[in-house]
């Protein structure tokens, strides 16, 4: 049993939330695929919780751009990923500040292992973006129909299974192609053991769905199960426009979860 988080963005209040609930149901291994910063106004506090709460993390865009450059950014999103570096460059702590910066260093791109789910043997990878550009290929429910041929491609790279996050919006793709809502599926993808999937977990601190909930998911025995849930985001969006150094449209979406 293991959970799965992805594109936090610097939202603290969306990740304690997420993290105390998959405290309460006895998960005990956490993976993140990325995007723990950008966007949001505590980007220390949350490195820091995913580096001690998290088995292991994937590289996300705006990892990269926070430890590197910001390309094909919009205004905002480049704007954020500067303030970012400026902020984890003022930790006064050097060594604290030192273990952020190797933990983001030190990221790779994929991840990948074989398990017993259930009674299912599953290879599954791990990504940010997409099988084919790990770090900013997006991956929309719409491509099964506006660009089937880039579906089928993605899948060509896909063994069995393989979670990602980046369009922050929650679903699954099967190879036909076709697109599932996690809702269509009660909210529950069961295994099978000769289907691939393509599962999209959503984002923790900047839902894009038009529901302004944090989104995770779980996986128990055979069987990925989708969560929701409530948090502060009142407090996080205030930070941001506190801050006067953020989009505040940063903090405008985060209530209508888009």
């Amino acid at each position: 049993m293991f959970a799965i988080i992805s594109d936090i963005h610097s939202n603290i209040e969306a990740l304690t939330t997420v993290l105390a609930d998959i405290e309460n149901r006895g998960i005990k291994t956490i993976y993140c695929l990325g995007d723990v910063i950008g966007y949001g106004a505590n980007p220390r506090e949350c490195l820091d919780l995913v580096l001690s709460k998290t088995k292991w993390c994937v590289l996300g865009n705006h990892d990269y751009a926070t430890l590197y450059e910001p390309t094909n950014f919009n205004y905002g999103a480049e704007q954020a990923s500067f303030w970012t570096r400026f902020n984890l460059e003022g930790e006064p702590d050097k060594p604290i500040k030192d273990k952020r910066w190797e933990f983001l260093g030190k990221l790779p791109m994929r991840r990948s292992f074989k398990a017993k789910l259930g009674d299912i043997a599953a290879t599954i990878d791990f990504i940010h973006a997409s099988p084919r550009r790990p770090i900013n290929e997006y991956i929309f429910p719409d491509d099964v129909y506006t660009n089937p041929v880039k579906v089928r491609v993605l899948f060509e790279r896909v063994k069995h299974l393989c979670f990602v996050g980046h369009t922050h919006l929650p679903g699954v793709f099967l190879d036909e192609p076709d697109f599932y809502l996690p809702n269509e599926l009660g909210n529950v993808y069961p295994i099978v053991e000769d289907e691939k999937a393509i599962i999209n977990i959503g984002s923790v601190g900047q839902p894009r769905d038009r529901d302004n909930r944090a989104s995770y998911v779980y996986v128990e025995e055979n069987e990925v199960h989708f969560v929701r849930l409530e948090y502060d985001y009142k407090t996080t969006a205030e930070k941001i426009r506190a801050l006067g150094q953020l989009d505040t449209f940063n903090a405008d979406r985060l209530e209508e979860g888009r």
